[in-house]
């Protein structure tokens, strides 16, 4: 027989996926939306702005650096598509810094409204200037250090993501440049300052502007400066790491080299003040070594606007948004030892609508409890200070045998994770780091301990990092479970982290790179054969990314099968929904608001006996065949409950929600004539602390599975 999506789609045409790479500068589009919108409080609005901000920067170092490596090793057809890409990414970024501009002069606007201001040097009266200068002298200045630049000495490698100060001066022996980093890192971006006699409120100004009235002083009187100007750039460096295999250095050694020549990693983003000289600007792009494929984006007087993520909020508390409190869970609470309240029944919990508490509170009872004999755990990003981290080392220091899975290679937090391997070795922890070429991705952790002289299993599977700080900001699912088969399962996981020779038989978790593939497939084909048979066929499907090619045919196929697929996406997106004979049957949304979207859900079904699994790994080729990656069935029937309202809040959510079209258009859910307004992460606190669900329609995911046609 042949397959359909193959019959129709033989030659795989190009215009069946968006590139994710564009489908992530649309999700980048949404959280500006959210900038934009002016019933988000200005303050968030601003900080809104910080994390479009940030989000672009590692676009760059990630995205548009796999872009540009591609360009330069592939020919032919695929080289073409690849410059293509890249100048279609330019032309859109372009546009979308536009906007942000339009954006920051609105929410700007607003702050002065509200009598919160943030003023540049030209601005400051005589008593601010006076303030001004005690500023620098005393706390900026040792923090500069001014690098002349000269054809005769070469640029040290400078700093990715810092914001530096380019320098044209005017001195009588003629004009010359020099470059500065801003020190924000060490004192902020924002100073305070007093607020002079024609302003009430708050008045800021930002530490490049302080340099700024004060630029002639960082030279010291080494020779004399007649005029200056500053101008603001940045850059972002190619975030990939070379792993070398000299075979006689450690893992940690071969990181921290790595990461030391990340500094000297290609530029792939050159942003700079549009005002800048052209002489400045061609002599900074000679020294800097930018080359034709290299974005050089001219902008506004300032940069590094992710440093708006940390303003703070100078005006009444409602200019953010109002804090959702955690709610608690009684028999979690009320139980003398935790370990007893998981014999009973699994536990679902729900972050940020439930404390993380729960999560260190169990680790720290393992770590005291003489009955647990050994706690194994797998760590890819943590809290600065982690409690976690304390749990395990205290553990270890009771007698527990500790093993801790350390990923070197988190993105971004490989040096962190450096510093808490030397830290968990130190205390004498069993510290592992995976498998060579495989990430482990999987948010793991499983407590052995003695009752009646066997040994009891108690597991934690998760959507989320264990990280007290992001458990607030993230929304994820936690699994906390003694169910012997689901623990075994988990066990098998450490073993082969350890032991990677080994091939284990789980019986319950898809786990990548094994089954978690096939495990998938199955999943949508078993709906593909009840939809051919004439019973009711749906997947639902949540996760931040779906981008694999395989698994996106297959959903093409399911429903040219007829198949109901709901999809909320977060971030990136290559399939097209609602393509006529493609994907009709396929409808899918993003959802960006106060918390960000992260867990992983999938939903078959399957009769009307919906299956559940929550997992860490997206639907990305990489999540499913070159990391370690966990799928984890929720078997316990409450749970199961829980999981379909939230989706079901979150799909008919209209204040929040936008429609994933084909073309990614970012068009809100129409709320027109709608009885209620519905803001999804509003309404699931309300449920989670009271149980009930607000108007909306009733899901089809538990209804009887109704034969359509008779079969033969």
């Amino acid at each position: 027989m042949i397959n359909p999506i193959e019959g129709r789609l033989a030659d795989l045409d190009e215009r069946l996926f968006m590139p994710r790479e564009l489908s992530w500068l649309s999700f980048n589009a949404r959280v500006l939306q959210e900038a934009a919108d002016e019933s988000v409080p200005v303050i968030q609005r601003l900080r809104y702005l910080g994390i479009f901000s940030s989000n672009l920067d590692e676009f760059f170092r990630v995205r548009v650096a796999e872009v540009r490596r591609l360009i330069t090793v592939s020919t032919g057809g695929k080289r073409q598509r690849a410059k293509e890409l890249l100048e279609t990414i330019q032309e859109r970024v372009s546009a979308l810094q536009k906007e942000f501009d339009r954006t920051q002069v609105r929410v700007l606007a607003e702050l002065r409204k509200r009598h919160i201001y943030i003023i540049d040097e030209t601005e400051l009266s005589k008593q601010q200037m006076a303030y001004v200068e005690s500023y620098f002298t005393q706390a900026v200045l040792p923090a500069l250090e001014p690098i002349l630049l000269s054809d005769e000495v070469a640029i040290p490698a400078l700093a990715d993501e810092s914001l530096y100060l380019a320098v044209d001066m005017t001195t009588p022996e003629g004009s010359r440049y020099a470059v500065m980093e801003v020190p924000s890192d060490a004192l902020g971006r924002f100073v305070a300052i007093p607020r002079g006699r024609d302003k009430q409120g708050k008045v800021f100004i930002l530490l490049d502007d302080v340099i700024r009235a004060c630029l002639p002083k960082v030279f010291r009187g080494v020779f004399t400066v007649e005029a200056a100007s500053a101008y603001c750039f940045k850059f972002s460096r190619d975030a990939e790491l070379e792993i070398e295999t000299t075979i006689n250095e450690s893992l940690i050694e071969k990181m921290a080299s790595s990461l030391k020549q990340r500094r000297k990693a290609d530029a792939v983003r050159f942003v700079y003040d549009a005002t800048m000289p052209e002489t400045l600007l061609e002599h900074l792009r000679k020294r800097l070594g930018f080359g034709r494929y290299d974005s050089l984006i001219p902008g506004g007087r300032y940069h590094n606007s992710k440093d708006y993520i940390g303003f703070p909020n100078a005006g009444p508390k409602y200019l953010e948004f109002k804090p959702m409190q955690p709610v608690r869970i009684r028999e979690l609470d009320q139980t003398d030892n935790i370990f007893d309240a998981l014999k009973l029944k699994d536990y679902l919990l729900y972050y940020p609508y439930h404390p993380f508490d729960y999560v260190v509170d169990i680790l720290k009872t393992a770590a005291i409890d003489p009955a647990v004999t050994a706690i194994k755990v797998c760590l890819y990003r943590v809290a600065k200070n982690s409690q976690i981290v304390d749990a395990l080392i205290n553990a270890q220091y009771n007698g527990k045998r500790v093993r801790v899975v350390v990923e070197l290679a988190a993105r971004f937090d490989e040096q962190a994770n450096i510093a808490w391997s030397e830290r968990l070795t130190e205390a004498g922890i069993e510290v592992i780091f995976g498998i060579p070429g495989l990430k482990v991705h999987s948010k793991l952790f499983v407590i052995d301990r003695m009752e009646a002289g066997s040994v009891v299993r108690y597991a934690h599977i998760g959507t989320g990092n264990l990280n007290e700080k992001t458990a607030r900001l993230y929304t994820d699912f936690t699994l906390l479970t003694a169910d012997s088969e689901i623990c075994e399962d988990v066990h098998q996981v450490f073993e082969f982290l350890k032991y990677n020779y080994r091939r284990p038989d789980y019986k319950h978790l898809l786990v990548s790179p094994h089954t978690s593939r096939n495990g998938l497939t199955r999943l949508i084909d078993d709906e593909i054969a009840n939809a051919r048979q004439g019973f009711r066929a749906q997947l639902f499907l949540k996760c931040n990314n779906l981008v694999d090619r395989q698994l996106t045919l297959k959903l093409y196929e399911a429903s040219q099968a007829g198949v109901e697929i709901k999809l909320i996406i977060r971030g990136m997106c290559s399939l097209l929904p609602g393509v006529s004979g493609i994907s009709e049957n396929i409808n899918a949304i993003s959802i960006v608001d106060r918390y960000l979207e992260h867990p992983r859900i999938y939903v078959a079904h399957n009769r009307g006996k919906p299956k559940y699994y929550i997992s860490s790994a997206d639907l990305m080729t990489r999540n499913i065949d070159y990391r370690v990656e966990v799928i984890c069935p929720v078997k316990d029937e409450q749970a199961q409950i829980v999981l379909q309202d939230i989706l079901d809040q979150q799909w008919h959510d209209n204040s929040k929600a936008r429609i994933l079209d084909a073309q990614q258009t970012n068009r809100m859910v129409d709320s027109a004539g709608k009885a209620t307004l519905l803001r999804s992460q509003e309404t699931i606190h309300r449920y989670v602390e009271t149980g009930k669900l607000p108007r909306m329609p009733k899901s089809s995911m538990r209804k009887p599975s109704i034969r359509r046609r008779k079969t033969q």
